[in-house]
């Protein structure tokens, strides 16, 4: 199945404790059909050198709903077919 979440899109959480948030997708795991998104489902994890970690977790992709796409630059080719004839 084609996820039609990508990197960069914005997403409203829909279901689970932190219902209402909206936040920027931050990796898609395709395999697995899980996101991860920016300030939902924080992690904590204690590190004798670093202290305490704090990191987001993947939810799964049904629990959310795609609220604005992520403006993906074009790059413009400099050879074309209609320059290279006289």
């Amino acid at each position: 199945m084609k996820l039609r979440i990508k990197k960069g899109d914005t997403v409203q959480v829909t279901a689970g404790a932190q219902k209402g948030i909206k936040g920027s997708v931050m990796s898609v795991d395709l395999k697995k059909m899980r996101i991860k998104v920016q300030g939902v489902r924080i992690q904590t994890n204690f590190d004798k050198k670093e202290g305490i970690l704090k990191s987001e977790g993947y939810i799964d992709y049904s629990n959310v709903k795609l609220v604005e796409r992520a403006v993906q630059e074009k790059k413009k080719t400099t050879k074309g077919k209609a320059s290279s004839r006289k």
